[in-house]
This record gives structure tokens, C-alpha cells and sequence, in this order.
């Protein structure tokens, strides 16, 4: 029956408008009608009914329906109708009922009864406002009928707030029962939002007989943050319940997502960061109408970089890159969102110093991000790899800076990282070299400001442990965990690069800044939570230890133990003091050109020579 009614209703949505003023004229009349008969009786109302002109009755119909075009009254869709409606419809009424009586009083009508003139208006907004209230009542009750088919969803709410009240506002259309609130705030108890009853605190979801009849949690405190976050999802997963929720306070700012659009839980989710508050007015200014420049952008963190970057309308976006299909995705993905935008896709190897250099001079971009470089810790401490890091992570960061100098850039922004930090590994030495080359690159070339960004683990990059952990748990596990203890700072993909075009946008030249990774997570405690999330029980999935790998430490650091930080004028971006260190560049690249490619001791002692806090994880003891 119900999918019957929303057929014909969907059959009358193409001819909503001339519908929707054949009803209001319909209403506006009987209004009338109803108007006299409320003011002479029946007897009178009766025996005078036929005493008016039909014209008379057909003008006032007209003089609403204009007033209701004029006012949009007939471009609202009925099965949305909200205040903002019945705002628009009240000033129509009252609008056209005034005009109404000047021009019956202009006229000399003076059998019209002065009563009728001044509820006529009044009642027109009531018949209006109820026909179209009801047609929402029946749209929605319909929608939910064929959205609960064959699936009965019932759920908690966690969260009594603003969110939980917009979410009550929209839910119910599919096809969702809730069966009440759980709020810690002691004021809510026993309170109601949108008719639903907050049943109790959040820690009372432990109560077998509080979830009774429940099917689903939904979490609905997109604000809440950090560690108390962590332990309602711990809370949620103990009840065995699938938990969804509303979208994340980044997402509703954006105004991409609606509060009522529910989603599976992501491990992003579980950090719970505050939203990036960017300034938008300093970082438009970089690169607004200007070109940019990207290398290595279609990795993770480089194709995130051109996302962001498209969103500030760059004259021209030049995308660098090696891999021919990872350049491929990120053009036919950034061309469909930014159609308008002029994109490069280019085929390079930022260790070719005359492609490198033929590419900048082409493009003259304004601002330039390196995010091109070699990642994999332990990949990257193989003896036939090491050579490789270096090249690309060293020379290539040498090439790409030595090209945009020369084709006058304003900026070259390197992504550097926490692990460039007291380094045990390749990698970690690699990127603090190429840190080095940077600084030492700006008192050379002073027209280009040269800044390193560095930060922390990045949820969902290649690489990263999340990928990983989501795989094994698919399979049924077991979850690697390398070691119990070991604790690494992440932040998501998005949140990163929010604040590298930040950096980008306040950095001097030479400076090293570091972003405000938050609290560290425990990677033990990261690998049960994901066991949580995908609906499994922590005896269910076993964690297994194997062992620190080659070059990984136990913890990362932001800072060495000489260096500290500095404020920005950016609230989530600090400068990094860093300790005097020698630094013989053109001595370094000749080394490194010269250093046979498959030499992987050579390699350390010419980074332990370049980088002297690099102490090999052999050396140092894991």
C-alpha cells in the first residue's frame, strides 16, 4: 500500500506548481465561505450565500495566489515544509488579506461584514499551512514504511545535544524507531528532546535492560574529543550493538554531509580531533589565481595536497608525478570535481635534475609542495633499498628546490616527518638530510622561501598501519603488533594537509615547523579498538606481537633533545628551534653521487657524517 502512495505522490511532483495554486485558490475560497458562515450563521449564510458577485470572490482568490507567487510560496516542496515556509505563507496571507480589504472597502462592499475581511486572512493560513503539514505527515510515514520493509531499526542515541535534536528532526524518514537518549549532562535526566526521552547516562548503555528492543547505537556528539570519545565507543563495542554515526564536526562545517546521514564508525572516528581552524583569507592569498606545483601527487599525502589546493582556485595545478597510474586516478578525480580548474599532469622523477628543471621552467609555479619521497621504514632499511631512499629522499628534495629556485618560486614547502627526529632508520635520517638541504638552500636563494613541515603518522596513508590492521581483521586475523608498548601521534589525511598549506601560508624561509599531532595512541590499543569497530569481540580476533623491525623505535618524537618549539601565529603550527648543526651540502650530494647503488653501509655512514644524530636502530638498540 505505502509504496502505492509514494508512487502517486512522486507522479504529482512535476506539477507541483500550477497544483499547488489550484489548491491554495481552492482553500482561499472555502475560507471565505467557512469566514461568512462562522460570522452570519447558517440561516444567513444560507439565504446570502448567492447574494455576492462571483467576481468579487474570484478577485480576492486572486489577490492570494499572487501574493503567493510573489512570496515563493509555490516553490516550497510540501514534503520539506518547515518554519521558513509557514513564515513565507503568513506574510502571503496577511499581505493579501490587507490588500483584499482596502480594494472590497475601495469598491463600497460594504456587505462584505468587516469580520470577514479580518479573519478571512487568518484562516487562509491555517487551511494552507494544515494541507501542506499533512502532506509532509503522509510523505514521511510512507518513506518510513518502505524504508523499515523486511529490516526492523531501533536505536539508542548517545548524546542529548544540538546534534541529537537535529538528527530526531530527520531520522525518522528512514525508517529508524528511537527508543530514547543517553546524555551525561545531570539537567537532561528525564528530560525530552523531540519527544524522545533521555533514559538515562551514557554509562548506563552497560544495563542489559536499558538496550532491551535496541538494534543499533547511534553516536551523535560530533564535538566530543579525545580520550572520553575513546571510552563510549569501548562502552558502545562491549554491548555487541552495531553503532553508526552522524557525520564528524569537519564534515558538517564543510557542508557536505547533513547530521541526519548515519555512517559506519571509521578508525579516524577514534581520534576525535578537534576541527582545524584554518585561515582562509592567509592561505587563499598563496595560492588563489596562482600556480601550484605539486610533486609526488598522487600518494596519499600529495593527492590530498591537490584536493585542498583546488579548493583555493589556482590559476593552473601542476601535478608531478612517477607512477603512471596513481597520476591517472588523482587527474580523472580532481577534473571531475574541479572541472574548471587547469590541471598538468606530469610524468617526472624529481631525481632528474634536466626533466625536473625543463618542468619548472615550463609552469613557473608560484608555490611548490615536495611531497615525493620514499616512506616504508622497514622497506627502506633493506640493504638494496637504502640507496634508493637516499637518492630520492636527499636528491630528489635537492633537485625539486634547486628547480623551483631557478624558475622563481615564492615557496617550496617540504613534507618532512616526525621520524626525521633522532633517527634510527634510512628513512628517518633521509628526511632530516633533506630537512638540512632545505635550510641550507635558503641563505642561498633568497627570493624563494624555503619551509620543511614535519608531523606524525597520518591515518589511511600507504603504509600506514590502519590499511593493515582492517585487512587482518577481515580475514579473520590474527592482528601484528610489532611490540606492546610501542606509541606512534596520527592525525587524519585531511587534518594534515589543513595544516601544511597553514604552514605554507606563515613560514619563513629556513624555518622548520612542527604540527600539534595531540595526544599519542597506543598501537596495541589503536589494533583492539579497530576489532571493536568492525563489530568483533576482543577473544574473538587475537593480537599477535612479532617485534620491532629493522629501524622502527618504540616512540616517535617531534623534537630532539636540543631543539624546542617556538609559537606561530597559527594556533596548531609551531616553529622548531633547531640545534646548530654542520652542514657541508655540495660535499653531501657529491657523496651521494657517487656512492655505489647497492651499497647500503655506505649509505649509513655518509647519513651518520651528514646527520649526527642518526643512530642506526642496531646501534642504538631498538
Amino acid at each position: 500500500m505505502w509504496h502505492r502512495v509514494d508512487r502517486a505522490l512522486a507522479r504529482l511532483r512535476p506539477h507541483r506548481w500550477p497544483l499547488a495554486l489550484a489548491v491554495d485558490g481552492a482553500i482561499v475560497v472555502v475560507a471565505w465561505q467557512l469566514t461568512h458562515l462562522f460570522r452570519l450563521g447558517f440561516e444567513r449564510w444560507w439565504s446570502a450565500r448567492a447574494g455576492y458577485d462571483a467576481w468579487v470572490l474570484l478577485g480576492v482568490a486572486a489577490a492570494y495566489l499572487a501574493a503567493f507567487a510573489l512570496a515563493g510560496v509555490p516553490r516550497g516542496l510540501w514534503r520539506f515544509t518547515g518554519f521558513g515556509d509557514l513564515r513565507r505563507i503568513a506574510l502571503a496571507c496577511l499581505g493579501a488579506g490587507a490588500a483584499a480589504a482596502l480594494v472590497v472597502r475601495a469598491l463600497g462592499l460594504f456587505e462584505i461584514p468587516r469580520a470577514v475581511l479580518a479573519l478571512h486572512p487568518f484562516v487562509v493560513l491555517v487551511g494552507v499551512a494544515l494541507v501542506r503539514l499533512a502532506y509532509r505527515m503522509l510523505y514521511e510515514h510512507a518513506r518510513a514504511q518502505i524504508a523499515g520493509d523486511g529490516e526492523v531499526r531501533r536505536a539508542l542515541v548517545l548524546g542529548a545535544g544540538d546534534a541529537a535534536r537535529l538528527l530526531l528532526a530527520g531520522i525518522h524518514r528512514q525508517g529508524w524507531t528511537v527508543l530514547g537518549l543517553l546524555d551525561d549532562d545531570a539537567a537532561k535526566q528525564g528530560a525530552r528532546v523531540a519527544g524522545v526521552p533521555v533514559l538515562g547516562s551514557l554509562a548506563d548503555l552497560a544495563r542489559p535492560q536499558l538496550r532491551a528492543g535496541a538494534t543499533h547505537l547511534i553516536f551523535a556528539m560530533p564535538s566530543l574529543r579525545g580520550a572520553r570519545r575513546r571510552e563510549i565507543f569501548a562502552l558502545a563495542a562491549a554491548t555487541g550493538l552495531p553503532m553508526l554515526t552522524v557525520p564528524s564536526a569537519a564534515e558538517l562545517r564543510d557542508g557536505g554531509e547533513r547530521i541526519e546521514r548515519l555512517r559506519e564508525l571509521r578508525t579516524e572516528d577514534l581520534l576525535g580531533r578537534e576541527p582545524v581552524q584554518l585561515d582562509e583569507a592567509g592561505i587563499a592569498e598563496t595560492l588563489a589565481g596562482k600556480t601550484v606545483l605539486v610533486t609526488g601527487a598522487g600518494g596519499s599525502i600529495g593527492a590530498e595536497l591537490c584536493r585542498q589546493i583546488a579548493r583555493f582556485a589556482p590559476a593552473r595545478l601542476v601535478l608531478v608525478e612517477l607512477g603512471e597510474y596513481a597520476l591517472y586516478a588523482v587527474e580523472q578525480e580532481l577534473s571531475a570535481r574541479w572541472p574548471r580548474l587547469p590541471l598538468v599532469p606530469q610524468i617526472a622523477d624529481v631525481k632528474d635534475a634536466a626533466q625536473l628543471h625543463a618542468v619548472f621552467a615550463r609552469w613557473r609555479p608560484h608555490a611548490v609542495f615536495h611531497a615525493a619521497a620514499y616512506k616504508h621504514v622497514p622497506l627502506m632499511e633493506e640493504a638494496h633499498n637504502a640507496a634508493a631512499c637516499v637518492r630520492n629522499n636527499v636528491l630528489g628534495t635537492w633537485q625539486a628546490a634547486r628547480a623551483a629556485a631557478a624558475a622563481g618560486a615564492e615557496r617550496f614547502v617540504l613534507i618532512s616527518t616526525d621520524k626525521a627526529v633522532n633517527p634510527t632508520s634510512v628513512m628517518g635520517a633521509s628526511k632530516r638530510a633533506a630537512e638540512m638541504v632545505v635550510s641550507a638552500l635558503a641563505t642561498e636563494h633568497p627570493a624563494t622561501r624555503f619551509i620543511a613541515v614535519r608531523f606524525g603518522n597520518v591515518l589511511g596513508s600507504s603504509g600506514s598501519v590502519v590499511p593493515k590492521f582492517r585487512e587482518q581483521i577481515e580475514r579473520g586475523g590474527p592482528v601484528t603488533v610489532t611490540h606492546p608498548e610501542m606509541i606512534r601521534y596520527f592525525m587524519t589525511i585531511p587534518e594534515a594537509v589543513q595544516l601544511v598549506l597553514q604552514a605554507a601560508a606563515i613560514g619563513e624561509t629556513g624555518q622548520v615547523l612542527v604540527l600539534d599531532m595531540g595526544e599519542p595512541v597506543k598501537i596495541v590499543e589503536l589494533a583492539r579498538q579497530m576489532i571493536r569497530l568492525a563489530g568483533r569481540r576482543d577473544d574473538e580476533i587475537a593480537i599477535e606481537f612479532t617485534g620491532l623491525r629493522p629501524g622502527e623505535k618504540l616512540y616517535e618524537e617531534l623534537l630532539a633533545d636540543a631543539d624546542r618549539t617556538l609559537p606561530t601565529t597559527a594556533p596548531r603550527v609551531l616553529r622548531v628551534q633547531l640545534a646548530p648543526t654542520p652542514f657541508d651540502l655540495p660535499r653531501l650530494i657529491a657523496a651521494i653521487d657517487a656512492a655505489p647503488p647497492d651499497d647500503a653501509d655506505a649509505m649509513r655512514r655518509l647519513l651518520g657524517a651528514s646527520v649526527p644524530e642518526y643512530r642506526p636502530a642496531t646501534a642504538a638498540g631498538g
